[in-house]
């Protein structure tokens, strides 16, 4: 079993559809109101019929006042990383410290290349992020002195000026699902962000995909503790357990405690598309689950 001790966080994954209108923000103030900690949206630039997430992002940061907003997870081929670097630095000072960066490699290379984007390999994918992690962190070092130059594969940055320097230390965290991307995210980011949905072997694969973090951690000497695991999942309430997230807030909060305790996962994104799971969810779930790990870490 694997607990990293982070606290716990939780939040919701929200589909950013333009119609109706304003229910994507409408959600994310429920999310709030109800005293979540993160916000977060799905990233697709191709899709005609969702806002743009980092419009979205912007927006929703200026309609609340305590909730983190994070993308969930940028799509980083049709974004250049050092502009990308500093829209979340400014995202971050506007928000006061309210912005986490997840993002991703990119995926859907029809799509990506049909917005302009340019069509990579899934290895050279992992590459060109690897590179773009490294310029932003680079941006964001306003201590070092002289400007940032990276002459990278994919990307380039060749005396750029530092800063601004966000207000927090903004957290890089990956959407990843294969060894060499988990093996990168373990060496340079900050946290990995997959979807329960898209794992062949649901929860359980967490443990094998863990362990290509922990590897890559110890390689570039870091400690695996330090990179928080976060997790994407759905699921409906019920008035009698069924199945994993298929029951009562009481089998939900069992079922996240024990991925929390088992995997180490401590951050956990709902995605949900109505207000009444978000309020039951933040109302009975979270605290619930918060006691049972807090619990069993005393225990031990």
């Amino acid at each position: 079993m694997t607990d990293y001790g982070h606290n716990l966080l939780f939040g919701t994954f929200i589909t950013p559809v333009a119609q109706p209108a304003m229910h994507a923000v409408e959600l994310a103030m429920v999310s709030e109101r109800v005293g979540l900690d993160l916000v977060t949206f799905q990233d697709h630039p191709y899709q005609s019929a969702f806002y743009d997430t980092w419009t979205l992002l912007s927006y929703v940061a200026s309609r609340t006042s305590q909730i983190h907003v994070s993308p969930n997870v940028l799509n980083l081929p049709l974004r250049q990383p050092a502009v990308l670097a500093r829209s979340a630095a400014s995202l971050d000072l506007l928000s006061g410290g309210r912005f986490e960066l997840g993002i991703g490699a990119g995926a859907f290379w029809d799509a990506i290349a049909a917005m302009g984007g340019r069509r990579l390999t899934p290895g050279q994918s992992v590459d060109a992020l690897e590179e773009a992690i490294q310029i932003m962190r680079e941006i964001w070092a306003t201590d070092k002195p002289g400007g940032v130059r990276v002459n990278g594969t994919y990307y380039q940055v060749k005396g750029a000026k530092r800063g601004p320097r966000p207000a927090h230390d903004i957290g890089i965290w990956v959407g990843a699902y294969k060894p060499r991307i988990l093996n990168m995210t373990g060496r340079v980011a900050d946290g990995w962000l997959p979807t329960l949905a898209y794992l062949p072997g649901g929860v359980a694969d967490l443990e094998e995909m863990n362990k290509y973090i922990d590897e890559g951690a110890a390689s570039a000497g870091r400690d695996p503790s330090s990179i928080r695991r976060l997790l994407n999942f759905s699921g409906r309430f019920g008035q009698s357990g069924r199945s994993l997230f298929n029951g009562p807030p009481q089998q939900w909060a069992e079922d996240l405690a024990e991925i929390t305790l088992t995997y180490g996962i401590t951050g956990f994104f709902l995605a949900a598309d109505d207000a009444p799971s978000i309020e039951l969810f933040a109302a009975e779930v979270a605290p619930a689950t918060r006691e049972l790990v807090a619990a069993e870490r005393a225990r031990r």
